[in-house]
């Protein structure tokens, strides 16, 4: 199923926030730093030079993932999320070929990101892209990341 793939725009911003506090409910717990960055995407992703991109059929929004900025050509690939009618059909592997397509096209350095080993499906699908692990640093930003990846571009 191939779908269509957009750039943010204030009118799905609630499907943003909805998408990922419905995962992370589902997989770990919701932070308040969650709760505040998915309220607010367009300040905390879009405005400091970040991307935000939906899956979208019709008008129905799928699936959705961000690129935000981390350092010098390099971005966090997060807050990937799809329908849980949805999963399975390949919308994530779609949001992120799209995320490392139009990374190549900016001429971005690499992409970053964290996750949890126990999303195992997830893993697999990020080494299938061509992340490979790096050490965790100890301040990681998020609490229940217990893996960091990266993708030289």
């Amino acid at each position: 199923m191939a779908v269509n793939v957009i750039p943010f725009q204030q009118r799905y911003a609630r499907d943003f926030y909805e998408l990922n506090i419905e995962w992370l409910e589902t997989y770990f717990y919701v932070e308040d730093f969650d709760k505040e960055v998915l309220s607010h995407p367009d300040k905390y992703i879009i405005e400091p030079g970040g991307h935000i991109f939906f899956a979208i059929e019709g008008d129905k929004i799928l699936g959705t993932v961000a690129l935000m900025p981390y350092a010098e050509g390099v971005f966090e690939l997060t807050k990937m999320a799809v329908l849980p009618n949805q999963r399975g059909k390949k919308i994530g592997q779609q949001l992120m070929q799209y995320c490392i397509d139009f990374s190549i096209g900016q001429k971005f350095k690499k992409l970053i990101l964290y996750s949890n080993t126990k999303l195992e499906n997830a893993i697999y699908i990020y080494r299938k892209y061509g992340f490979v692990e790096l050490e965790l640093e100890p301040d990681s930003p998020y609490n229940r990341s217990n893996i960091k990846m990266e993708l030289a571009l």
